[in-house]
C-alpha cells in the first residue's frame, strides 16, 4: 500500500492554512459593522482569542492522529459512533455553508467585473456552483494548484490597501467605538468567528506535512496569527476610512474600501481579486465538505450510496451532488448573514467537541494517545474554549442555537437508523460513567498473535498474570516481582496494544520490532532465573475490559501491573487503572519501579484493621525469591498507649505464619513523611490499598497514594480481592 509522501514544508502549509480562512474578510467584516459597530476590528481580535483553545486542541489531536483525517475522527474515537455522527453532519453543515456565502460573496464582486443587475445575485452564485460542481465532479485537479497563487495575490493586496489605508485614516469615523453596546460586541464575535474556520483545515491532511509533531502546531499558531494581524489591520483601516452606515448591509467590503481609497480603477482590481478568491475558497470548500458524507458513508454512518465512488473520474460523484443541492439550497433560501450565522454556530459546535475530546483523551490515558504536542495550560485552555463558545452560541440567536440542536437530533436519528448496528465505540464509553452500563466483556474483540483471530479467544491458564501496557520501566523487573509474589513461579505475560476502534486488527498481524524484543528478553529472564513465562502478544479496542476478562478467568489469582497511570479515577471519565480498582476480580499489585535492580531489603507497611497475615505471606515470598530481609513497620498516633501492644501483636502474627522479620513501631501524626524517611533504607517497599475514595475525592480529584508519590525506593502496592 502507498503512503501519502509528507512534501508540505512549513511555508506550504501556512499558505494552506491561510488559504482557508480568506473568505471571510472579503465577505464578512462589513456586514458585522451593522452588528458591533466601528469596534468591528476587536471584534476580530477577541474572535481569534476564542478560537484559540481550538487551535490547540486540534494540534494536539493532530500530533497523536497524524493520519486520521481530521475532526471526525477525533471525536468518533473519544466519544463513539453517535457524536462521531452529529460531529460529521456539524462538520459537513458548516462547510459547505462557509461555500454558500463564499459564492454569494463572489457574486456581488462579479458586479463590479462585469455589470449585471444584483437582483441576479442568487442566481449567479448558483451557476458559480455548477462550475464549481463540475470541477469536483470531473477532477480536474489543477484548478486547486492556482489556489496558492491566488492567496498570495489577495494577501498581497491586502498588506498594500493597510499601508494606504492608514494615509487616510479618519479616526472621527470610529467614534464611538462600541456604538452597538456590550450584546452587540459579543454578537459580532460571534458572528465572525466562521472567519477562522479554515485555521484548523490543515489537520487533514497532516499525513502530508514534513514533521508534523512540530510543523503542524506551529503552521496553525502561526496561521492565527498572521491572519488575525491582517484582519484586525483591515478591519480597522475600513471603519476609519467608510463610514459605518454605507458598510453595514455590504457584502463586497474589500471593494468599498479599495475604490474609496484609491478610485474606480483600483476597485476594478479589487473586484477582480474578490471573484478569484471567492472561487478559489468556494471550490476548496465544496471538495472538502464533500468528503465527510463520504467517508461518513463508507464507516455505516450514512446511506451507502454516498460512498461510491466514479469508475472513469475516481470522485466520490454521489457526495459531490448531496454536497452541491444542499449549498444550492442554503443560496436560494437564506441570506448571507444567516449562512454565515448559521455556518458560525456549528463551527462552534464542533470546536467545543474538539475541547471535550482533548479532555476525554487526557483523562481516560488511552494507551495509543500520544500527541508529540501537548496544548499548554491544561485544562483551563480547553474549559475556556468550552465556555466561550457556549456564551458565542448564545449571542448568534434563536436560529441558530435551534439549528444546532436540530443538527444533534438528526444526528441521534440517522445513527439510530444506520449507525447503531456500529461495533465501534469511543474512549469514554469504554473508561466512563457509561461504560458500566454500557459494556459487555463478552462482546470485546481482540487480536491474538498465538490465536491468530479476532475472537475472544485470549485465555490463560496461569495463577499471575502480567499486562504489559508499553510503560514500563523495566518489563523484566515486573515480570520477576510478578513470580515472587506467587510461588507457583508460573506466570503468563501479556504485551497488550491498545488500538481506536477505527483500526484495523490485519494491520498488527505481523510482529513489531518493539514486541519481539520484549519476547526475546523475556524469554532470556524466564531462562536465567528458571522461570515458567508465557509471552502472548494481544491488540485489542478495549484494554481495561482485556485485562478485566482475564482476572475473571478461574485459574487467574494476581495481575500484576506496573503503575503508570493515575491511579485515581473522576466521576465521568477514568484511567484504564482507575477502571480496574473499581472492577477487578483477582487480587492486584502495582509496582512503581524506583529503578532499583537488587532486592535485598523489603519492608511492610501495615495498616490498622488490614489482612495482615496475607499481606506478611505475600512479602516472605517475594523476601524468599530474591534471598532479601524482611521488616514489618507500623505507624501509631504520637498519643497513642499501644506502642507494646502493637509490636507484640505483630510479632505473635510473624510467629504464626512462621515468617522471620524484624518489626519496628513509629510513633508520628505524619505517617507520609515517616514512611518516606523509613523507605531510604530499603529496595522494596510493600504497602496495602489505601482506603477507597469517599464522593468528595471523586468529585474533586483527590485520593492519590501519597505513600507511593513520596517512597524513596521501589513500592508494591497490593489489592486483595474479598
Amino acid at each position: 500500500m502507498k503512503k501519502l509522501e509528507r512534501t508540505l514544508s512549513l511555508p506550504g502549509a501556512i499558505a494552506v492554512s491561510i488559504g482557508g480562512m480568506l473568505s471571510g474578510i472579503f465577505v464578512l467584516p462589513g456586514l458585522a459593522v451593522g452588528i458591533t459597530g466601528s469596534s468591528v476590528w476587536l471584534a476580530f481580535l477577541v474572535a481569534a482569542l476564542c478560537i484559540l483553545p481550538a487551535v490547540l486542541s486540534k494540534s494536539e489531536l493532530g500530533t497523536a492522529m497524524p493520519k486520521s483525517g481530521g475532526t471526525y475522527v477525533y471525536i468518533e474515537r473519544a466519544f463513539g459512533p453517535l457524536f462521531g455522527t452529529i460531529a460529521g453532519i456539524g462538520l459537513w453543515l458548516s462547510l459547505l455553508l462557509k461555500s454558500a456565502f463564499s459564492l454569494v460573496g463572489l457574486s456581488a464582486y462579479l458586479f463590479v467585473v462585469v455589470n449585471f443587475d444584483e437582483t441576479y445575485t442568487k442566481a449567479i452564485a448558483l451557476l458559480a456552483l455548477l462550475l464549481i460542481l463540475l470541477l469536483n465532479v470531473f477532477g480536474l485537479k489543477k484548478v486547486e494548484k492556482t489556489q496558492l497563487f491566488i492567496v498570495s495575490i489577495s494577501i498581497v493586496s491586502l498588506i498594500t490597501i493597510i499601508f494606504f489605508g492608514f494615509n487616510s485614516f479618519d479616526t472621527k469615523l470610529t467614534e464611538p467605538v462600541f456604538s452597538e453596546g456590550t450584546n452587540g460586541f459579543i454578537a459580532g464575535v460571534a458572528f465572525l468567528y466562521i472567519s477562522y474556520a479554515g485555521v484548523t483545515k490543515i489537520a487533514a491532511v497532516a499525513g502530508e506535512i514534513k514533521n508534523p509533531a512540530k510543523n503542524l502546531p506551529l503552521t496553525m499558531i502561526i496561521s492565527l496569527f498572521l491572519i488575525t494581524t491582517i484582519y484586525c489591520l483591515v478591519a480597522l483601516v475600513l471603519v476609519g476610512n467608510v463610514e459605518a452606515s454605507l458598510l453595514a448591509e455590504d457584502t463586497k467590503p474589500i471593494y468599498t474600501l479599495f475604490q474609496t481609497i484609491g478610485g474606480d480603477t483600483i476597485g476594478l482590481i479589487a473586484g477582480v481579486v474578490g471573484v478569484l478568491t471567492l472561487l478559489s475558497m468556494a471550490n476548496s470548500g465544496v471538495l472538502a465538505s464533500s468528503r465527510f458524507p463520504f467517508a461518513m458513508s463508507k464507516d455505516g454512518l450514512l446511506p451507502s450510496y454516498l460512498a461510491g465512488v466514479n469508475a472513469k473520474f475516481m470522485t466520490p460523484v454521489s457526495a459531490i451532488l448531496t454536497t452541491s443541492t444542499l449549498i444550492a439550497l442554503a443560496i436560494i433560501f437564506l441570506d448571507v448573514v444567516k449562512i454565515a450565522k448559521l455556518a458560525s454556530a456549528f463551527k462552534v459546535l464542533m470546536f467545543i467537541f474538539n475541547e471535550l475530546t482533548v479532555i476525554v483523551l487526557r483523562e481516560t490515558n488511552a494507551q495509543w494517545y500520544k500527541p508529540t504536542f501537548r496544548s499548554p495550560l491544561y485544562p483551563y485552555v480547553q474549559i475556556f474554549g468550552i465556555l466561550s463558545g457556549i456564551v458565542l452560541l448564545a449571542y448568534l440567536g434563536i436560529m441558530p442555537v435551534v439549528s444546532v440542536l436540530g443538527v444533534v437530533a438528526l444526528g441521534f436519528l440517522i445513527f439510530l437508523v444506520y449507525g447503531s448496528k456500529s461495533d465501534r465505540s469511543g474512549i469514554a464509553s469504554s473508561y466512563g460513567i457509561l461504560s458500566f452500563f454500557t459494556k459487555d466483556a463478552s462482546k470485546i474483540t481482540e487480536y491474538s498473535e498465538e490465536t491468530d483471530n479476532t475472537e475472544d479467544t485470549i485465555t490463560t491458564a496461569a495463577e499471575v498474570v502480567v499486562p504489559l501496557l508499553g510503560d514500563e520501566a523495566s518489563p523484566e523487573m515486573l515480570v520477576e516481582m510478578a513470580a515472587a509474589i506467587n510461588t507457583t513461579n508460573k506466570v503468563h505475560a501479556f504485551d497488550i496494544t491498545e488500538v481506536p476502534n477505527q483500526t484495523d486488527f490485519t494491520a498488527f498481524i505481523e510482529d513489531s520490532p518493539t514486541s519481539s524484543s520484549l519476547k526475546r528478553r523475556i524469554n532470556g529472564l524466564a531462562d536465567s532465573k528458571k522461570l515458567t513465562v508465557d509471552f502472548e502478544a494481544v491488540v485489542t479496542y478495549e484494554l481495561s475490559q482485556t485485562i478485566n476478562r482475564l482476572s475473571t478467568q478461574e485459574s487467574c489469582q494476581w495481575l500484576v501491573m506496573g503503575w503508570g497511570a493515575r491511579p485515581n479515577s473522576g466521576i465521568f471519565i477514568s484511567n484504564p487503572i482507575g477502571w480496574l480498582l473499581a472492577n477487578i476480580n483477582s487480587n492486584l499489585a502495582l509496582y512503581k519501579d524506583n529503578g532499583i535492580r537488587y532486592i535485598g531489603k523489603v519492608v511492610l507497611a501495615l495498616r490498622p484493621g488490614r489482612k495482615d497475615k496475607n499481606f506478611i505471606g505475600i512479602a516472605d515470598n517475594i523476601c524468599s525469591h530474591f534471598g532479601a530481609k524482611l521488616t514489618v513497620i507500623h505507624i501509631i498516633s504520637e498519643n497513642s498507649n499501644s506502642f507494646e501492644k502493637t509490636k507484640t501483636r505483630t510479632e505473635e502474627k510473624l510467629k504464626e505464619s512462621s515468617v522471620n522479620a524484624e518489626v519496628k513501631v513509629f510513633k508520628s501524626d505524619k505517617p507520609v513523611d515517616t514512611i518516606s524517611e523509613v523507605s531510604a533504607g530499603y529496595d522494596l517497599l510493600i504497602l496495602g490499598t489505601p482506603e477507597k475514595d469517599n464522593w468528595i475525592k471523586v468529585l474533586f480529584g483527590g485520593g492519590k497514594d501519597k505513600f507511593t508519590e513520596r517512597a524513596a525506593c521501589s513500592v508494591l502496592r497490593i489489592t486483595l480481592k474479598d
